[in-house]
């Protein structure tokens, strides 16, 4: 009788996990992946890690930072699992709609995001995508604080000049 209270609490207290940061843990996942479906497998494969090791998290308070540290392990599996197959680009079509300019804004942001060394992008998309402060940040990837900041402030200024000499060299183009 015991071990299923325990077994019970444990099952309410991961559901309440999975139910405040699913939608965070997913935006995350999208946005270093770029496909809906791995992002979603990514998600899972979280929760279900999550599950396993529920035990190990002392303090709930730190959840989501631990739920984001499983979710960035399971990403980098995800890279010595498999090779993934090359996209012909020829094959997709391209969307004609009003949307089209911001919608390529949003791509080249992205692209240009994902240049970025992993130094700069890993704390970027921390703070940006899942709304972690600069001290969280230091803990999820075992830095100080003003290391972080300092990393923030260069990714955003290497982003900021990119995109200028992007938007530079259309007005000389164009």
């Amino acid at each position: 009788m015991n071990k299923k209270l325990d077994m019970a609490r444990q099952q309410k207290r991961y559901e309440a996990l999975v139910n405040v940061f699913s939608a965070d843990l997913y935006r995350y996942a999208y946005w270093i992946c770029h496909d809906p479906d791995i992002a979603q497998d990514l998600v899972q494969e979280t929760c279900l890690r999550a599950w396993k090791s529920l035990d190990s998290l002392l303090d709930d308070k730190s959840a989501k930072g631990w739920l984001f540290t499983i979710l960035r392990r399971e990403n980098a599996r995800r890279f010595e699992r498999k090779q993934h197959p090359l996209v012909d680009i020829a094959d997709h079509d391209v969307a004609d709609n009003s949307d089209l300019n911001q919608e390529m804004d949003s791509e080249l942001l992205i692209r240009k995001i994902s240049t970025l060394s992993d130094e700069y992008k890993e704390p970027l998309l921390l703070q940006l995508i899942a709304g972690f402060s600069a001290e969280e940040i230091g803990q999820q990837l075992d830095l100080n604080k003003n290391t972080v900041l300092t990393r923030l402030f260069r990714a955003k200024n290497l982003l900021k000049s990119s995109l200028t000499s992007v938007t530079t060299s259309e007005a000389s183009h164009g």
